[in-house]
């Protein structure tokens, strides 16, 4: 229950996306002891403090979370764990990940607090007031790997900023299409999401498509910058070019089969942009 508190798959996410901004930062000469466990701490770091706060999210949404279908049996609503208990292990774990980040860049550590901070102090209240959550909460999801590559450069370039908007952009279409599968469901919730409001799903589908676009072209800079070779180049057009296909699939027909479509192709596509990263890094 504990485990399922941190939400692995969302950890696992940002833990990649981490490693991704961080072996793209790296020097030729990157085989050594130093470079190897500023990794580890630089991974181990950031799982722990994307961890703890998906638990502290948890904590603040369980009220919340009982009315919603797709969310009653979460941990807290189902009463396996008790939210203080939550709030406590959520809270050592995020503290115990700052120190690890102070320990191996001071800025990465900075990073991470302030995906804590827009997580939980502004993200997480904002989704049962606003639509504009949804843009907002794209901001903390696009960090990790600035942080990552932070480490390593000590600053925030701008290859690491391609790297944020590649993450940012990516979550707007995976939401979207998530939200439109649940869209009864966060209606009973009292979130006023866009899929909510839309009840056509035209709109969904107009956003989906511009920000589908948008990704593709923002994909393409880690080439431009020098960052990875023209092998990148080529799967990341192809790659953005099949997630877009998948987006006009839901355009024209707005069903909860295409969106999960859209959903799917989402987690393939990031994936397979940052393998390509990892093989293609110039």
């Amino acid at each position: 229950a504990y485990y399922e508190l941190t939400k692995p798959g969302i950890t696992l996410m940002v833990v990649i996306s981490t490693a991704a901004g961080f072996y793209l930062a790296l020097p030729r000469e990157f085989l050594t002891l130093e470079f190897a466990l500023l990794f580890v701490a630089t991974v181990v770091g950031t799982a722990l403090v994307s961890a703890g706060s998906c638990v502290l999210n948890h904590v603040m949404e369980h009220e919340h979370d009982r009315g919603m279908k797709r969310t009653m049996f979460r941990p807290i609503p189902s009463g396996r764990v008790s939210w203080i208990n939550a709030l406590l292990f959520g809270s050592v774990l995020i503290a115990v990940g700052l120190v690890i980040l102070i320990a191996a860049q001071p800025l990465t550590a900075l990073l991470a607090a302030l995906t804590v901070f827009l997580y939980l102090a502004v993200y997480t209240p904002m989704k049962r007031k606003t639509q504009l959550a949804t843009l907002v909460g794209g901001i903390p999801g696009a960090l990790p790997p600035l942080g990552g590559y932070a480490t390593i450069s000590g600053s925030i370039s701008a290859e690491a900023m391609a790297l944020f908007m590649i993450l940012f952009l990516w979550q707007m279409p995976h939401f979207l299409s998530l939200a439109w599968m649940y869209r009864k469901d966060y209606e009973r919730g009292g979130f006023p999401m866009l899929t909510v409001l839309d009840g056509s799903g035209m709109v969904v589908a107009r956003h989906i498509i511009s920000y589908t676009v948008m990704l593709l072209l923002f994909s393409l800079l880690p080439t431009v910058f020098g960052d990875t070779g023209v092998l990148y180049f080529v799967g990341a057009l192809a790659l953005g070019s099949a997630f877009l296909f998948a987006g006009f699939r839901f355009l024209f027909e707005r069903s909860n089969g295409n969106a999960r479509t859209v959903l799917l192709s989402s987690y393939f596509y990031l994936l397979a942009l940052i393998t390509l990263m990892f093989i293609d890094k110039a």
